[in-house]
């Protein structure tokens, strides 16, 4: 009897273990599949990047999208990282062995996404912080929503549902911000404060401003917009009652944060840390492990002595060329000679924001000639570049900045953002005539502009998911808006620009425009040993701003006893608004310089691979075709792409 349950026994393991062989297996997930659960499950968690790219133009579903603000509340959040956590284990059942090597990149770029996501959520709990972004997401929402709209001719703009969803996003704003309140009385509880220049700058002041644009630059847009249509009356009143209402919530988050907020006036509470600072390197913008930020706070150092002597020898041919007699004996001598030489430059200025708005305008157009003239791109003939005004809300932190159309929507056009002066000869000064081809290079042709026009016209070749901005768009909560590769091509463009030409063996600059050039490369490399030393403890905020006054403006003492020379108040607030941009965003200061940088570094290691075969326009698009994502992403695959091609070409 117990002989036979042992076989009956036994026989039941083995028809047991037989259905379980047999039983169909789980099937892995498939990639695709997920990239794309992940891109819109990214922009219905983030409304104001999804208006930012233009959603509602790449898929129904997102139709309402731009009636939104973000979901802020301690349940959103929850819900988010549920979804990303869902992301991440879907990624790892996917077998690498089957797909690309585009989609092993976007494998690698989705899990660092979200990575940083849950990283500073989880980690740096930084919604109890991030007052930036919770102040510029209601005006950016609604200020990259209405360049969007349809235009209905005759100065008209924004259909009935368009204006509509505008007024939903206006009136949420008063929940959005009892729910900003909330994380940020949480973060008061647990000491994890902003830095005092936030909450005045970015928090007391941005909310005034805000409540000014809802208030009454908003539905005067609209009243003026719609002048001709017939459903002007109920949406401009609609509108006008929405801001109001977002206007007084603004007002009131003011007065809370002036509260909140007093007994820590004066107290620094920016520096990010060694071991955060190291993982940003790392993980964000994919840099070498082998450096650090104690090799970087050295190394950018040696790059600011080594771009400030090419700029003494620039100075010295433009000083001759205008028969300046000046001491160049010694490095002090020669950086005061150089700065004689700017101030004398100086003196060829714009006298009104109109008029600078006009050479600004000029130049941009003489750069493209210039590149149609030498066919260093394949421009098209509708190419056009646009410079605007600053919104008033962005310019006490913006000089000058860059926003690419929507990717996702047809027509519209990249804004060149230029701050106006008003009236500060100090800031005329500073946009000298030749101060303003390098900057026109960066921001404009072949900088930014032309980077993201190139990009948005191959929209669907590059893989959707490299144009998320994880965190924000451009604020301190962002990963990489401004990455190695955005910032790092627009650095490139101010020298490339400068490089010999068939008949220009100088290039496009003049010898005084080269000097400007020099200079705001001494800034970038001076960004990376500023940034390293505010975020580890090696430098403070004062010292920092010397650092920069000493420099890369050659004038020390400025903020000390520059309040009657309106050059050197100038100098001061630049070099203030400098340093605490640095400090609310660790690591993005340093993308500029390592992000050309390694743009060089491509680009000769593929010269040297394709030898004569070597094609710098070939080059250029190859890599703008990538997207904006840090080549430590993709180094390898495009070098790959060199290989192939040198190997093509071969007889």
């Amino acid at each position: 009897m117990n002989a036979r349950r042992a076989r009956r026994a036994a026989l039941a393991v083995a028809l047991l273990g037989a259905l379980i062989g047999c039983a169909p297996k789980e099937p892995r997930p498939v990639w695709s599949e997920i990239r794309e659960r992940y891109f819109r499950g990214f922009l219905t968690r983030n409304p104001i990047t999804a208006t930012f790219l233009g959603a509602d133009g790449y898929a129904d579903e997102f139709a309402d999208i731009n009636g939104r603000l973000p979901d802020v509340t301690p349940e959103g959040r929850a819900e988010a990282a549920t979804f990303y956590r869902g992301i991440l284990a879907d990624l790892e059942r996917v077998d690498p062995g089957g797909l690309s090597a585009d989609d092993l990149i976007d494998r690698n770029v989705v899990r660092a996404q979200i990575e940083f996501m849950l990283h500073m959520n989880d980690d740096l709990r930084f919604h109890e912080r991030s007052l930036e972004t919770y102040m510029v997401a209601p005006f950016r929402g609604v200020d990259w929503q209405i360049p969007q709209m349809t235009d209905l001719g005759r100065g008209d703009f924004g259909t009935e549902r368009e204006w509509d969803l505008a007024r939903q996003r206006v009136t949420a704003v008063p929940a959005f911000l009892r729910a900003v309140e909330a994380n940020l009385r949480d973060g008061i509880k647990a000491g994890n404060i902003p830095d005092f220049r936030m909450v005045q700058d970015d928090g007391i002041d941005a909310a005034k401003s805000n409540a000014t644009y809802f208030r009454v630059t908003l539905p005067d847009l609209a009243d003026r917009h719609l002048e001709s249509q017939s459903y002007h009356d109920r949406v401009a009143s609609e509108l006008r009652d929405a801001g109001e209402q977002a206007a007084a919530a603004f007002e009131a988050f003011a007065a809370f944060l002036a509260s909140a907020y007093a007994p820590t006036k004066g107290a620094d509470h920016y520096a990010a840390g060694e071991t955060e600072y190291l993982w940003r390197m790392q993980h964000n913008l994919k840099l070498d492990p082998g450096e650090t930020p104690a090799t970087l706070f050295e190394y950018g150092q040696r790059k600011v002595i080594e771009s400030q002597d090419l700029l003494v020898e620039a100075a010295k041919q433009a000083a001759a060329r205008r028969r300046l007699r000046l001491d160049w004996g010694g490095r002090g001598a020669s950086l005061r000679a150089v700065r004689a030489v700017m101030d004398d430059l100086s003196r060829d200025y714009p006298r009104s924001d109109d008029e600078m708005f006009r050479v600004y305008r000029a130049k941009a157009l003489e750069l493209v000639d210039y590149a149609r003239a030498h066919g260093m791109f394949a421009l098209p003939d509708e190419y056009k570049l646009e410079i605007v005004e600053t919104p008033p809300v962005l310019q006490s932190t913006l000089e000058a900045a860059y926003y690419p159309a929507p990717v996702f929507r047809a027509g519209g056009a990249g804004r060149f953002f230029l701050t106006p002066s008003h009236g500060d000869v100090g800031v005329l000064k500073e946009n000298n005539r030749h101060a303003v081809a390098d900057l026109c290079a960066h921001e404009g042709f072949p900088g930014h502009d032309w980077q993201y026009q190139f990009m948005r016209a191959r929209a669907r070749s590059i893989s959707n998911i490299r144009w998320l901005t994880p965190g924000a768009v451009e604020d301190c909560s962002s990963m990489w808006s401004d990455s190695m590769s955005a910032e790092g091509w627009a650095l490139y463009a101010e020298e490339l620009i400068g490089e010999a030409q068939p008949g220009a063996p100088g290039g496009y600059y003049t010898p005084e425009e080269r000097i400007y050039q020099l200079k705001w490369q001494v800034l970038r490399d001076a960004r990376i040993r500023i940034d390293v030393g505010l975020h580890t403890g090696r430098m403070g905020f004062d010292e920092a701003v010397d650092y920069y006054l000493d420099n890369v403006e050659f004038l020390p003492g400025a903020c000390r006893d520059g309040g009657a020379d309106p050059v050197r108040k100038a100098a001061c607030n630049a070099a203030r608004r400098a340093i605490y941009r640095y400090s609310k965003w660790p690591t993005q200061a340093i993308t500029y310089h390592l992000g050309k940088r390694d743009i060089l570094d491509l680009r000769r290691r593929c010269r040297e691979v394709q030898g004569a075969q070597f094609d710098l326009r070939r080059f250029h698009e190859a890599f703008l075709s990538v997207g904006t994502i840090p080549s430590g992403y993709f180094r390898e695959h495009l070098l790959d792409e060199c290989r192939a091609g040198a190997s093509t070409a071969k007889p």
